[in-house]
């Protein structure tokens, strides 16, 4: 097929991928500096790097490829050195022995400067075929296939000998320390952690990352380190580095592995020194689609039926670490389009989100729940998400936008989904209130999931044959995939609950937790233990794992 010529941003707006006012601001942006068109689309938040890259592969008649679905042969690693690849973002996947021709994942295959660099650095008789990537797809493919440009143990060789040694070794700016809190960073968001945790002892600083939710010790290093660590860490957070004796929270921004990470930190003093937590926020990995949930087909159906209702408050509960805000980014990425206003008031913003009009609460300016709530309602909302319901007054104002017509999201600390309910009236809110303008409870936990790659069945025993109904369980004896761990990866498990007539009258008239749990079972309502039993009979996680986040002690024994 003949490659369109036609220029990219109008062909973009042919097939309307980006509207004309996008194109045109991407256009006045692109004067300003020397950035191509098609970076700052996706830069502005226009248009995916998949979208780019394939409507790319169009224009130029260039085979497209998505390398997070590509198995890249180790060997053709040595065809390209790391200096090279990182400088001119290319990415060896294969060679072809009897054609001669090398495959190499570029961001801009008309990049003649690249190119011409590659073929001086190949034998002469070897063609180089291009194929289209995403610029951030290419480093985090480097980054994976080819290691970590700083390496940590070279860092602290030179730390501790003031000899530069070790893979660091000419690699990295500026001082040591500036390279291992880069290092540990990288590492950190490389490896899947959540939270990193710099823990200083009386003679050693524990540093330990959050895997899955569990927490697990990484390094330990000598405790002179820990002040010009800490320094660092404060100067990149904008933190009062004078300041020791007192908590701080801030934030750091980083492009790590091709995309951009979010760290909230937080300083708390304890009697060996400054305690620091870095919670990781990465958007790529916090925004999942409403079908990515992991969720069964009947919880599927019975979320999407339930956010359908044009007014009323939906809660999702749980404890910290449970996922209930990806849950809600899920729901509101769902909902959200050009045709309505989607506003949210959170503690603090944690993914930034096209489209979505975020505001974060502040102490400074006297702008909390209740007030945010009573702004947002004269920006005229559609849907409104308020992070967390923690008092009377937040809750009296999140009932009020409901019952004016507003979905209004939240979260509410409570151990189920039925528990919504005592936690209101707790609150203040009156029983005829909560009556019609509630739409549901979500209650929430995550649970690890078995590594699939050395994950085994075997033989049950009576108690997990009893709970799950199956003569098979399964266990992951650990392996290099999971770290040797036994899991890798977490997986939702939920209880759904839909209000209707028959439970707004019996909310209404104060019914007790049993009569309002009957009522729910009778109109299928399954329990977190019950779709936990769910995922440990299909080989997901395993009875142990469910009854460290589950009560199962009524059941087990």
């Amino acid at each position: 097929m003949k490659p369109d010529r036609q220029p990219l941003g109008q062909q973009l707006l042919t097939q309307g991928l980006i509207s004309e006012d996008q194109l045109r601001i991407a256009l006045m942006e692109q004067e300003r500096g020397k950035q191509t068109l098609g970076a700052l689309l996706v830069q502005l938040g226009f248009l995916t790097e998949a979208t780019l890259r394939d409507a790319l592969s169009h224009t130029l008649g260039t085979q497209s490829v998505d390398l997070a679905h590509v198995l890249v042969d180790p060997a053709v690693l040595k065809t390209i050195a790391e200096p090279l690849a990182r400088r001119h973002r290319l990415m060896p996947l294969s060679f072809d022995e009897a054609r001669r021709t090398l495959v190499v994942a570029m961001a801009d295959s008309g990049d003649i400067v690249a190119l011409d660099k590659l073929r001086s650095s190949l034998s002469a008789d070897i063609l180089i075929e291009p194929v289209l990537a995403g610029e951030s797809e290419i480093v985090r493919a480097i980054d994976q296939h080819y290691g970590h440009v700083l390496s940590i143990d070279g860092i602290l060789t030179e730390i501790e000998t003031g000899v530069s040694g070790g893979a660091s070794s000419g690699e990295g700016q500026g001082q040591p320390v500036v390279r291992l809190i880069d290092a540990l960073l990288v590492d950190a968001v490389k490896r899947g952690a959540s939270d990193i945790h710099f823990e200083p002892e009386a003679a050693f600083l524990r540093v330990r990352y959050r895997l899955d939710g569990m927490l697990r010790q990484i390094r330990a290093l000598h405790r002179s380190h820990w002040p010009a660590m800490s320094v660092r860490l404060k100067v990149m957070a904008k933190l009062n580095i004078a300041e020791n004796r007192a908590p701080q929270d801030g934030r750091i921004s980083l492009h790590v592995s091709g995309r951009e990470i979010d760290f909230r930190m937080a300083t708390q003093p304890t009697i060996h020194g400054e305690n620091v937590v870095l919670r990781v926020l990465d958007r790529q990995r916090g925004i999942v689609p409403l079908d990515g949930l992991g969720l069964s087909q009947d919880q599927l159906h019975g979320l999407t039926r339930l956010i359908a209702r044009p007014e009323g408050l939906l809660l999702v509960t749980g404890p910290t670490g449970s996922g209930k805000t990806t849950t809600l980014y899920s729901i509101l990425g769902h909902l959200s389009h050009e045709g309505i206003n989607v506003m949210t008031l959170e503690d603090p913003v944690e993914y930034p989100m096209p489209l979505l009009r975020q505001t974060s609460v502040s102490e400074a300016v006297k702008l909390d729940f209740a007030n945010g709530v009573r702004a947002m309602m004269r920006q005229d909302p559609d849907v409104i998400l308020v992070g967390e319901i923690r008092d009377a007054d937040t809750a009296s104002m999140a009932f009020r936008a409901a019952m004016t017509g507003h979905q209004v999201f939240s979260t509410l600390h409570t151990r189920s989904a039925l528990g919504i309910v005592p936690r209101l009236r707790d609150l203040g809110v009156l029983p005829d209130i909560m009556a019609g303008n509630i739409m549901g409870a979500i209650g929430q936990r995550l649970v690890r999931r078995l590594c699939t790659q050395c994950r085994m069945p075997r033989a049950a025993t009576e108690t997990e044959s009893r709970l799950t109904g199956c003569d098979t369980a399964f266990d992951s004896p650990g392996c290099a995939h999971c770290e040797f761990r036994g899991y890798r990866g977490r997986s939702a498990i939920l209880e759904l609950l839909r209000f209707d007539a028959d439970l707004d009258e019996l909310v209404a008239r104060g019914a007790t937790a049993r009569e309002l749990e009957e009522a729910a079972r009778s109109k299928g309502f399954v329990s977190l233990a019950e779709d936990g039993l769910r995922r440990v009979a299909d080989g997901t996680t395993s009875l142990a794992e469910l009854a460290r986040v589950v009560d199962l002690s009524d059941r087990m024994f």
